[in-house]
């Protein structure tokens, strides 16, 4: 880092004291930031995937509440999400331009009346186990939260039980 070369002022020679890295130096450097980086980027990448999925629990808590509702009302379970009255916060009409991740509800039927498309733009063919009867209902969300092309599927029953039915994480 520190060194000294050899200068000359009004025919003078004298040794002038020089401050910086050296190549190597600054390579080691490099090479330590690309291994950091090489090491925390599939553990940070994990950590969003989860984040994602953190939202599908909380909205399939909501909708399994909004059954809960719908039944006390009505005596049987909604069929569809329109006529449960439950759409995610800040639902625009389904795509890459919502707030949200996953795809929720039942297979089928259109976008907003069966099902609400999220960000991460999963088809309803991952929600083809929900259904709603007068006793049972089943409700499913759906999105490939880490990108290789397979969804993560996640579901809600009467009874409150959220089971992961495809685990993108794995």
């Amino acid at each position: 880092m520190k060194g000294y070369r050899l200068g000359e002022f009004m025919g003078r020679r004298y040794f002038q004291h020089t401050v910086g890295f050296t190549l190597v130096e600054l390579m080691i450097v490099v090479a330590i930031i690309a291994f950091l980086s090489m090491v925390c980027v599939p553990s940070f990448t994990r950590f969003l995937a989860k984040a994602k999925r953190t939202e599908a629990y909380m909205n399939l808590g909501s909708i399994y509440a909004a059954q809960k509702v719908f039944w006390a009302e009505n005596g049987r379970y909604a069929g569809s999400l329109q006529e449960l009255g439950w759409k995610p916060e800040g639902y625009h009409g389904g795509g890459q331009d919502e707030r949200f991740f996953y795809t929720y509800g039942f297979a089928g039927g259109s976008e907003g009346a069966h099902h609400c498309t999220g960000k991460l733009g999963a088809g309803t063919e991952y929600l083809a186990p929900a259904h709603a009867s007068a006793n049972e209902f089943l409700v499913c969300a759906a999105g490939d939260i880490d990108g290789d092309g397979t969804a993560d599927v996640m579901s809600v029953n009467q009874f409150n039980e959220i089971k992961i039915v495809h685990d993108d994480l794995v």
